[in-house]
């Protein structure tokens, strides 16, 4: 559980009750305490192989393919995948100048954002052709499509929410988690109205609602890998939703193994 959750819980417990009603009728105010989130967990429904030279920074899941995005300076990529084999069917490398980031499909086009570069590149889904770019200031971490409007992280507590035609701005959200900001955004994953996000250098997802910016759920995903495993990986990062089973497909940096879940309540 994060510090953040943790002090939220504290202050809950040792915050004063309110005063009982008084003989007037009236009633002292009510103290006001900080939203905490649903705890969750992984219930992991099935592993399946993942490259381990996969520096994974996005998944997309459409039917069924797998389209990856990975990073590093010359060991960027576009990939398509077989989600259940881990095999890799189609691959394009990214120029060595670009570090490649979060991935997101809107309509017949593939978005990739770079992470310090400025741009985001635009591809056919059918043959990975590249058929434009986007430019943006700062940094680029995750990317999804809610099906009106692309979200977009850059590593600090906001969502920005951008035309997927154009990638022009159209708002700012501000992410709180128990009324602090949650910073370290990383890869999204936009779900029935809800947006998901890996949290960079953590074992947490935290399911954000995008009217109001709060954390109404955090994940804890930690335990996938054995600890001999994950002496040779990265962070946990890529989140992908398959509608058609209502699972996630989660994965990470490095990771040798992907694995399907479900998220549950854990256990109080």
């Amino acid at each position: 559980m994060s510090v953040i959750v943790l002090a939220a819980l504290w202050f809950l417990r040792s915050s004063p009750r309110p005063e009982p009603e008084t003989a007037s009728g009236a009633t002292a105010p009510a103290v006001v305490t900080p939203d905490v989130p649903e705890q969750l967990k992984v219930e992991v429904l099935s592993t399946r192989p993942h490259d381990p030279a996969a520096f994974t920074q996005g998944l997309v899941l459409d039917g069924d393919t797998l389209f990856e995005s990975t990073g590093l300076n010359g060991r960027s990529s576009l990939r398509e995948v077989d989600p259940k084999t881990g095999t890799v069917k189609r691959k394009l490398d990214i120029p060595y100048e670009y570090f490649a980031e979060g991935l997101a499909l809107a309509g017949d086009r593939l978005i990739q954002l770079t992470w310090q570069t400025e741009k985001a590149f635009v591809y056919t889904r059918a043959d990975f052709k590249e058929v434009g770019e986007f430019r943006y200031d700062g940094e680029g971490w995750g990317l999804c499509y809610d099906g009106t409007r692309l979200v977009m992280s850059d590593g600090s507590d906001r969502l920005t929410f951008r035309d997927p035609k154009t990638f022009a701005v159209e708002s700012i959200l501000n992410v709180t988690l128990s009324g602090q900001p949650a910073r370290e955004l990383n890869e999204l994953e936009c779900v029935d109205g809800l947006v998901y996000a890996n949290v960079w250098q953590t074992d947490h997802i935290l399911r954000i609602d995008p009217k109001t910016g709060r954390v109404t759920g955090v994940i804890d995903a930690s335990g996938l890998l054995t600890p001999e495993e994950r002496q040779k990986t990265d962070v946990l990062n890529g989140i992908a939703w398959n509608p058609k089973t209502k699972t996630f497909l989660i994965t990470g940096k490095l990771w040798p193994k992907m694995f399907e879940v479900q998220f549950v309540p854990a256990p109080r």
